[in-house]
């Protein structure tokens, strides 16, 4: 009751400072200090709260350094765009250039969701050498190659998703566009995070598998 209480929670605050705030600061800032400077003034919320959640949630190594890579370089790229629609551009190459990053670390077997997952289960108490080494046995493996296809489909979905919305809305739909990313951004995150809780099957029919040869080399 406890833990759906705080998602409840989570998922207010990222419609309060994802959707909400910026979706205001945009439809009053526009007219002040036009359509770039409001944009630009719209992402702070978003970057206040993101960073607020990664000192709360205590992320480290792979994962800390994604998130705060993603956030330096996003908004380095935001505030040299020059002007309302190249940031949106520039958000949808970078969306592709993530997607190409995710499609490399597949190929070379160093999925990114596989990082994630040591650093997550380190934080429970789980050294990172041992979870690592259990994460790459078979049939646990390619349910992380699972998720790091999610991670490039959700990557190409969205800048293809931001093309048409600009196509369609033009940047004064700028707040119209805030709205159908996030509502598609918690599909894929709900979809992704399905398939992390579903890896403790795979690994406990592992660990059922290490038993029972331990038990017939005792017989």
């Amino acid at each position: 009751m406890k833990k759906q209480h705080s998602n409840k929670k989570l998922i207010l605050l990222d419609l309060i400072f994802y959707v909400a705030l910026p979706y205001i600061i945009w439809n009053f800032g526009r007219e002040p200090f036009g359509h770039y400077v409001a944009m630009l003034i719209s992402t702070i919320p978003g970057i206040i709260y993101t960073i607020y959640r990664f000192i709360l949630d205590k992320q480290f190594n792979i994962t800390g350094l994604f998130i705060l890579g993603s956030l330096a370089l996003g908004t380095t790229v935001d505030l040299l765009s020059g002007s309302a629609e190249q940031m949106i551009w520039n958000g949808i190459y970078l969306s592709l250039f993530y997607s190409f990053l995710y499609f490399v670390s597949l190929v070379i077997k160093r999925p990114f969701s596989l990082y994630f997952a040591v650093d997550f289960v380190y934080l429970q108490g789980y050294e990172r050498k041992d979870s690592r080494a259990l994460f790459y046995q078979k049939g646990i493996f390619k349910w992380f190659q699972f998720i790091q296809v999610i991670f490039i489909i959700r990557g190409l979905f969205m800048a293809g998703l931001t093309v048409f919305l600009l196509n369609n809305f033009g940047i004064d739909g700028y707040g119209e566009m805030l709205i159908y990313k996030q509502i598609s951004g918690w599909i894929f995150s709900g979809l992704i995070m399905g398939m992390f809780f579903y890896i403790n099957i795979p690994v406990q029919k592992f660990f059922a598998k290490q038993q029972k040869q331990l038990q017939d080399k005792k017989i």
